[in-house]
């Protein structure tokens, strides 16, 4: 099986895989993980998973946490599963810079 990338470019910004941690205490980046099908950012909200309430949770997160609209923020794939892949719409070079420095925080 191939592995898939943490960050990956796309016209007009960048994919990010992400595990998401639902009812943790806090909104919060945890460091990024290595899973059999690659690394992804795990991320711990505070919103359960029902009715989709930690996926909007993850994208305003994101977008406050790295100077992003929220509306540039969407899920690609995996939308009722912990692993996502999320779609990010911007210059890619800027917001993987941000990323980074999200993970290097963490």
């Amino acid at each position: 099986m191939r592995s898939a990338p943490l960050i990956q470019a796309t016209a007009g910004g960048l994919q990010l895989r992400v595990r998401v941690n639902p009812r943790a205490g806090r909104d919060r980046v945890l460091g990024v993980i290595e899973l059999p099908s690659g690394p992804a950012l795990k991320i711990a909200v505070a919103a359960p998973a029902a009715e989709g309430q930690a996926n909007v949770a993850v994208m305003e997160f994101l977008a406050k946490g790295r100077g992003v609209p929220k509306t540039k923020i969407s899920i690609a794939s995996s939308a009722f599963g912990r692993l996502k892949l999320l779609q990010i719409e911007g210059d890619m070079e800027e917001l993987a810079a941000k990323l980074d420095a999200m993970i290097e925080d963490a």
